[in-house]
């Protein structure tokens, strides 16, 4: 029998770890491309290593999840998190020395890191029945908070302890990566007891509709056929992507107008706090309005966003559009999430998130290194159109995969 409160014990776990590691990333993004910019000493390779990230999350995505899937979501988490401690280390490694180089194997290893933390918010769905979902989903993904407010604040003070040992500070966020994602592998690898996988069963043999097919898998393409799957990855991808290529280029058009790092922590910090902030409400929406109606609510938010975003240099009008760009992936990432969760099957899951995660983190990352020549050519307001281009042609498919579909038979 399902209990709820080893489930809830559970999601703590889960909050805590991906609270610090979500610290630890966001700390670091804060000066990515300004440190890639200094180390390369050209504009032209901004994106390279928050793309450079973003394709090892794609890559290591699908293993990790086979992984998980053979050895549960415990040992594949903790794996990660440490891989993301290496990471830091080797950042470490790359301002001190002054590498650009060693600065990209620095990004390879935390987008492995990555691809695998992101398989929690997955992990904290599959510990309660689907009418709850969203919202579970939606306060894994509300940890993020805690790296909206605590990883931006840290780049400054990180870097004046680097500087009080003889370091340079702007190894400062990567020091942060380094600590806190050791104490997120360490978290899971004690605490995350019983295994996610084992609850999702326990709750499957509850579910009359889910006992019936536990044995009965469907291939993996004919998963990918139906529509709502289709939906679910192409949201995905298009909120990460947008969101990406529009908040990396951020701090480098704040540095261009002669703004400071607290001014660029604070315009991050507001980014990645309507990332996360609301995550709790934006699951209960979803729940009680449905995916499809929150998909396009997120559209609409992330357009605002992107038309605001040029208008203006001030940070406070610069972190308002931040924050509304974060909402919108917010509406979009959960939604899409839940709806994903929502029409695979007990073993069918954990192989089409891995795709899903794969695909979403590969075009994230072709967009983020397009948007550095795209920066480069036509400034920020390029950056900006060519994320309203896109979620205009996104609403077109929300419509047309939206709309009710009759499923397949399962197979005899």
């Amino acid at each position: 029998m399902l209990n709820n409160g080893t489930s809830n014990r559970l999601l703590t776990v889960l909050f805590i770890a991906q609270s610090l590691f979500s610290a630890a990333q966001i700390s670091v993004i804060t000066l990515l491309a300004i440190v890639a910019v200094r180390l390369a000493g050209t504009e032209a390779v901004a994106g390279v290593p928050s793309s450079t990230t973003t394709f090892s999350q794609a890559l290591a995505a699908l293993p990790i999840a086979l992984l998980m899937s053979r050895y549960g979501r415990r040992l594949g988490l903790t794996l990660g998190y440490a891989v993301g401690a290496l990471g830091g280390l080797v950042g470490m490694l790359a301002v001190a020395t002054g590498s650009f180089p060693i600065l990209v194997a620095s990004a390879v290893l935390i987008g492995a890191a990555r691809g695998s933390a992101e398989q929690g918010r997955f992990a904290a769905g599959e510990l309660f029945p689907e009418a709850a979902r969203a919202r579970m989903i939606g306060r894994v993904v509300f940890a993020g908070t805690i790296g909206a407010i605590v990883g931006p604040a840290l780049v400054t003070p990180s870097g004046h302890l680097l500087v009080s040992i003889g370091q340079d500070a702007d190894m400062g966020p990567w020091a942060v990566a380094f600590a806190f994602s050791t104490l997120s592998a360490l978290l899971i690898f004690f605490l995350l007891r019983p295994d996610p996988l084992v609850i999702a069963r326990s709750i499957a043999a509850t579910e009359t509709h889910e006992a019936e097919v536990e044995q009965i898998v469907r291939p993996v393409g004919t998963l990918l056929r139906l529509p709502k799957v289709q939906l679910a990855i192409v949201s995905a991808i298009l909120f990460q992507s947008v969101m990406v290529i529009l908040m990396v280029m951020t701090p480098l058009y704040m540095n261009h107008h002669n703004h400071g790092r607290e001014n660029i922590s604070l315009v991050i910090a507001m980014h990645t706090l309507g990332m996360y902030g609301l995550s709790a409400l934006t699951g209960y929406l979803i729940d009680r309005f449905g995916r499809i109606v929150m998909l396009y609510v997120g559209a609409a938010t992330v357009i605002l966003s992107a038309v605001l975003s040029p208008l203006s240099v001030d940070q406070y009008i610069l972190s308002l559009t931040l924050f509304l760009l974060g909402l919108g992936w917010n509406f979009g990432y959960v939604a899409s999430s839940s709806l994903l969760a929502d029409t695979l099957r007990g073993p069918e899951r954990v192989r089409i998130q891995g795709i899903n995660e794969s695909l979403v983190f590969l075009f994230a990352g072709f967009g983020s290194l397009a948007a550095g020549p795209l920066f480069a050519n036509g400034g920020y307001a390029a950056v900006s159109n060519a994320g309203i281009v896109l979620t205009i042609v996104y609403v077109g498919l929300v419509w047309l995969l939206g709309r009710p579909q009759i499923e397949p038979p399962l197979p005899a």
